[in-house]
């Protein structure tokens, strides 16, 4: 962590062994976050510019529900950025147009801002109903109902495979809504038809071992999204998940990365990632 992580994930990961407070945590992210309330600053890596962005939106979503049960004013201020860039159909553009896309991955840098996708809004939406579970604000804001039916219907209609990471967003969005939405534990069963055996799923136009694993997608136990996958397959997958750290202490990342920051940065954020999994999982 000392060698490749930013400040946000070396505070985050500082809070997994319980020696940084939810304050140093969230001071961290404040970093980048912007005056309309959105973040961005590369708080995705991999999208570096200063534009607030819904992936920006996704990872700060994501230390606030690790921060629970504290809670901070810029949770629900997030969600009034995110229903003022919302698409008339309630879902949400891959991402925004960025003014300078150096060290930005193309799909980023070239998404169109005027198509909603699944893939963007149940990112969002899904690690928001994370933090709602423990803000009654986040949980009362109207962006949050009606990007949720966005999602819903989009999932509804979902015929043919979806691609690999859609396919994570939208099972991880439906595990998080199904504490207040009874439907979607229905579309979660509906979906398992596009998860092989292994549980492992290739990214199509990915690196050539790019892939997105079980624990990837059901990282917590007791949770319905667990049901997708057997018992010894995540008992397997555990311990890969172990046995991947590397001599220095860290974890790598399987996808290719689009500047030479990032590809320092995922390896802190990848770190984390693994460490929090491991333990909700009592195995470490």
């Amino acid at each position: 962590m000392a060698a490749h992580a930013r400040v946000l994930d070396r505070r985050r990961f500082e809070m997994i062994l319980g020696e940084a407070d939810a304050g140093s945590v969230l001071a961290a992210v404040d970093g980048y976050r912007n005056q309309d309330g959105g973040y961005g600053w590369g708080l995705e890596p991999d999208l570096r510019a200063p534009e607030s962005q819904p992936a920006g939106a996704l990872h700060a979503f994501e230390v606030f529900q690790e921060v629970a049960p504290a809670t901070t004013p810029h949770a629900v201020q997030l969600c009034d950025w995110l229903a003022s860039v919302s698409l008339p159909d309630g879902g949400l553009p891959l991402a925004l147009p960025v003014e300078d896309a150096s060290g930005c991955a193309p799909f980023w840098a070239q998404a169109d801002p005027k198509v909603s996708t699944l893939q963007s809004t149940s990112f969002a939406v899904g690690a928001a109903l994370r933090v709602a579970a423990y803000d009654s604000a986040v949980a009362a804001h109207p962006w949050l109902d009606r990007a949720t039916q966005y999602c819903l219907t989009a999932i509804e209609a979902i015929g043919d495979r979806p691609h690999a990471i859609e396919l994570s967003f939208a099972l991880r969005f439906l595990d998080a809504v199904s504490d207040t939405r009874p439907e979607a534990v229905a579309l979660l069963d509906r979906l398992r038809r596009f998860i092989p055996e292994s549980g492992v799923l290739p990214v199509e136009g990915g690196s050539s071992d790019e892939v997105i694993r079980p624990l990837d997608i059901a990282p917590a136990p007791g949770r319905p999204a667990r049901t997708l996958y057997d018992a010894d397959v995540i008992d397997t997958e555990l311990s890969r998940l172990a046995a991947e750290q590397q001599d220095d202490g860290g974890w790598l990342v399987d996808f290719v990365s689009y500047s030479p920051a990032a590809a320092l940065e995922w390896r802190g954020y990848r770190t984390v990632a693994a460490l929090s999994v491991l333990k909700q999982n009592s195995a470490i």
